[in-house]
């Protein structure tokens, strides 16, 4: 894209007064970095990914709510992860990670455990053994 074509639409970051470098062609055809407020399609998509974000955050506490899940499964969908990544984070087999979902295993976590957990959610024990759905 040409330096004078990056899109300068309303969006997201003209909103808080930032804009994103972004690379561009100049007269000469040589790559080169412009500032750009947004992109009308990045905003939308983004804005759909975040919505899908909060849908899957609000499906988690639920699921707590009614005893079907763990509040691991709720951090992992608030921390943006999948099972993949944060079994990783931990270093546990995915399977563990998914046994750990269920709230009678759950409720047997050893504190060695769950201190994995909240390092990598970035809360303590504590917040995570006594979450709250209300």
């Amino acid at each position: 894209m040409k330096k004078e074509e990056v899109p300068q639409d309303i969006g997201n970051l003209s909103n808080k007064n930032m804009k994103e470098l972004v690379y561009a062609t100049d007269e000469n055809g040589n790559y080169t970095t412009a500032l750009s407020t947004g992109w009308e399609p990045k905003t939308i998509a983004l804005s759909n990914s975040i919505e899908e974000i909060k849908e899957r955050v609000a499906i988690a506490k639920e699921q707590i709510k009614r005893g079907k899940s763990s509040p691991i499964f709720y951090f992992m969908e608030l921390n943006r992860m999948d099972i993949s990544t944060l079994s990783s984070y931990v270093g546990m087999w995915q399977w563990r990670v998914k046994r750990h979902f269920k709230p009678k295993v759950f409720a047997g976590l050893s504190d060695k455990i769950l201190q994995k957990y909240a390092e990598t959610f970035a809360i303590s024990i504590a917040e995570l053994r006594n979450f709250k759905t209300d």
